[in-house]
């Protein structure tokens, strides 16, 4: 027996293993799970090259515990370990025995998971006790046993192991109990290792007879080795990738639209299969899908590191050796491969999703609605897919066609450009909610958009931005001003009524507008259609496109909290205002006013002509309401008393 020091420089290296090396403690398993099919990968390499002779036999790797005894035993029947070879890669911590593997057998290799430095010594952070039973392949080599108590004294012995390969026995830490239960294992075992390329066995396959459990003789193999984006897509059909889909997502109950297979290797290695799904609203609630493989090692599914953001809302499994990963797996560095990954995965994104287009455009609209969220997020935030998508991106009319936006231009060019030049696109986003307004644009002979989706306003306010001052594109909602106004085709009409017959008229009808928290309403007179209602709302299009882009933005939360805005619109054209003015008295009164004269400032007594409405208290509180109405504001109470008053006005 021997005894040493492993080669570390500092006393306290465990208690840095045992807190913070590591951001979880479940990765032990997962790193020596990947040392022992590093050794069984490595010996299939050196079978293929003729260095071990004869058949390799069992070369599953076996997870086991033992309650009793407290362990839980990582059995493996790879190249095993020399004493010489366990003191150079257990004994002097992070010299990392894959790498040198590979640089070896490069043009060789198989999938060696390798690279992450202290992996073994993880066990430490759920362990009082760590040993290892190792038998080397190569001939007349001797078995060795290491034992080390988690701190820097070990010992090393020579030992009796009938076969060849590794044992790492953990006796579990009290305080880790958890990981002695069957089910915290298995679990963690389909987390991390569900895809690797050696079949990992835990226990034995079970099944209800007889309504119990019953365990069966053969073997619970916890992984599939060759999963579907390991394969050439050549040899996949539309089947398997849903079949896949469903292995990676069980609870997921819709079939995805359509998917992308992704295999590269030069400059870099990535393999992966991407995954469109239905997404209606709510971005976050569709990240983390992705889920990030290194040689089939399960790293994590946060990937914002390693594609763009709005791509997080995809789903399906990015493989790449290429991705440099801090010592925890956990985290993502930056690096230039990295970016070049990110760029490939856009670009065959963005191409994929062009090349559907071209293929069948009306399936592609058949699916827009489902996939609209995805590629507007991309466009917003990232300039080269915009300038891809752009051509594929649609638009919905009322009438449910799509265009893309230089279609729908030309479609509504010749009806809806005003009078300067400015080509006016028409929306809504509440079909119902604006059924007057859009009736109205309807009877000029013009078109209007369906915007409804959380990220419409944005890239109604990219798309104007795109066009310039040269473009003169404005999208407006349906109830944003008179239609006459939105669409202006002439100068504006005017009417016959002085400023003090608008003002009394304005006056009575502010004392009765509803009173309601961030709410204002402001009045106007103005001179709409015959045919328009006698009052209706209008809301400012900058100011509401600001306050409904606040919620998705931040540093413009300041619009957010302001109140909403409407302007109240008399029409001084239609019958029933032209009455009230009619019935408007006027009486002439004297206001002191003050007036400068050079520097001084006097005081004059001036007669102003003032106009009254009196007696139509009913009639204006129904006109309010008609406006309030037709734009889905009148409710609860206000409306119950707008039904009453109805029948009495009867």
């Amino acid at each position: 027996m021997s005894k040493g020091n492993i080669g570390v420089t500092s006393n306290n290296i465990f208690p840095v293993i045992k807190k913070f090396l590591y951001s979880d403690h479940e990765i032990f398993l997962r790193e020596l799970i990947s040392n022992a099919v590093d050794a069984t990968q490595k010996l299939k390499t050196l079978s293929s090259v003729g260095e071990v002779k004869g058949d390799l036999g069992d070369v599953r790797v076996r997870v086991t515990i033992d309650k009793q005894k407290k362990t839980l035993t990582v059995s493996d029947h790879g190249i095993g370990m020399t004493a010489e070879e366990v003191d150079k890669y257990i004994n002097q911590i992070a010299f990392s025995g894959a790498e040198e593997f590979v640089n070896k057998y490069k043009d060789k290799t198989e999938a060696i998971i390798g690279h992450f430095g202290l992996g073994f010594y993880s066990a430490f952070m759920v362990s009082k006790k760590v040993e290892i039973f190792s038998q080397s392949y190569q001939e007349n080599a001797k078995a060795v046993h290491w034992s080390c108590e988690g701190d820097p004294e070990y010992t090393m012995e020579e030992t009796i192991k009938s076969e060849r390969g590794t044992d790492v026995v953990l006796h579990i830490d009290d305080e880790f109990s958890q990981y002695l239960e069957d089910a915290t294992i298995e679990g963690l075992l389909k987390k991390y290792c569900k895809f690797l390329p050696v079949e990992i066995a835990f226990g034995k396959k079970k099944e209800w007879k007889d309504g119990k459990e019953v365990e069966l003789d053969e073997e619970n193999i916890i992984n599939d080795v060759n999963p579907a984006w390991t394969r050439k897509p050549s040899e996949l059909k539309d089947e398997d990738y849903d079949k896949f889909y469903h292995e990676l997502y069980p609870t997921q109950m819709e079939e995805p639209l359509f998917h992308i297979h992704l295999n590269v290797d030069y400059p870099f290695n990535l393999t992966g299969i991407l995954y469109f799904p239905k997404i209606k609203s709510n971005l976050d609630v569709h990240r983390n899908k992705i889920q990030l493989y290194c040689n089939q090692v399960y790293v994590t599914d946060e990937v914002e590191n390693i594609v763009p953001e709005y791509l997080t809302l995809l789903h399906g499994v990015i493989d790449s050796p290429d991705i440099p990963l801090n010592v925890s797996r956990s985290y993502l560095q930056s690096d230039n491969n990295v970016k070049k990954i990110s760029g490939y995965i856009t670009k065959k994104v963005a191409d994929k999703l062009a090349e559907l287009y071209k293929a069948d455009k009306e399936s592609f609209a058949k699916k827009w609605d489902d996939i609209k969220m995805f590629i507007q997020f991309g466009m917003l935030t990232d300039e080269k897919f915009y300038e891809k998508a752009k051509d594929f991106a649609l638009l919905k009319n009322l009438g449910g066609e799509y265009f893309t936006l230089d279609e729908y231009k030309t479609k509504v060019k010749e009806a809806q450009t005003d009078k300067d030049g400015n080509l006016v696109l028409l929306y809504t986003n509440d079909a119902d909610a604006h059924y007057t307004y859009i009736e109205r644009a309807k009877a000029k002979g013009y078109d209007v958009l369906l915007m409804d989706g959380e990220l419409d306003v944005h890239c109604m306010s990219q798309a104007e931005q795109k066009a310039g001052d040269e473009g003169k594109l404005r999208f407006v909602r349906i109830d944003s001003d008179t239609i006459e106004n939105l669409i202006r085709k002439e100068d504006a009409a005017k009417d016959t009524y002085s400023d003090e017959q608008k003002e009394g008229l304005r006056k009575a009808f502010e004392a009765f507008i509803p009173q309601a928290e961030k709410l204002n309403y402001y009045v106007s007179c103005e001179a709409a259609a015959a045919d328009a209602l006698p009052v209706f709302l209008t809301q400012n299009e900058f100011m509401r496109r600001m306050k409904e882009m606040s919620a998705h933005q931040q540093g413009m939360s300041f619009y957010g909290q302001m109140p909403d805005q409407y302007n109240l619109v008399l029409n001084t054209s239609h019958p029933l205002i032209q009455e009230l003015v009619s019935k408007m008295t006027s009486e002439q009164v004297e206001e002191e006013v003050e007036k400068k004269d050079g520097e001084e400032t006097k005081k004059e007594t001036v007669t102003k002509t003032v106009y009254k409405l009196d007696g139509e208290d009913e009639r204006l509180k129904q006109l309010i309401d008609i406006a309030l109405l037709a734009s889905g504001q009148l409710k609860g109470e206000a409306l119950a008393k707008f039904v009453n008053r109805s029948v009495e006005l009867l």
